[in-house]
């Protein structure tokens, strides 16, 4: 594909993004965090395959960003799903409430 082509898709899918991301309802928030956690390990796995390239200098630079930038992305991600789920598990009752 040309440049230009590569760039129409490129723009079109950030404004796909956004709008769908903007009209989801917050109680789908923590499921779709999820599925994009497990988007995001493929991620991970398609960037270190990349590093087996034949242009090393270029792969081991842009491979070792993507690395990085897709195991924050998946390390925050279980962070924040896991602080919104135990938002919704029973506060237990200690001996001493009178409650």
């Amino acid at each position: 594909m040309e440049p230009i082509y590569l760039t129409f898709v490129f723009i079109l899918a950030i404004f796909l993004g956004f709008e769908l991301i903007s009209k989801v309802p917050s109680t789908l928030h923590t499921p779709l965090m999820s599925g994009s956690n497990a988007i995001s390990g493929i991620t991970l796995i398609g960037a270190i395959a990349s590093l087996q390239s034949d242009n090393h200098s270029f792969a081991t630079v842009l491979g070792t960003i993507a690395v990085a930038f897709a195991t924050i992305n998946v390390v925050g991600g279980y962070m924040v799903t896991n602080r919104m789920l135990e938002m919704f598990k029973k506060k237990e009752k200690n001996e001493g409430d009178f409650q």
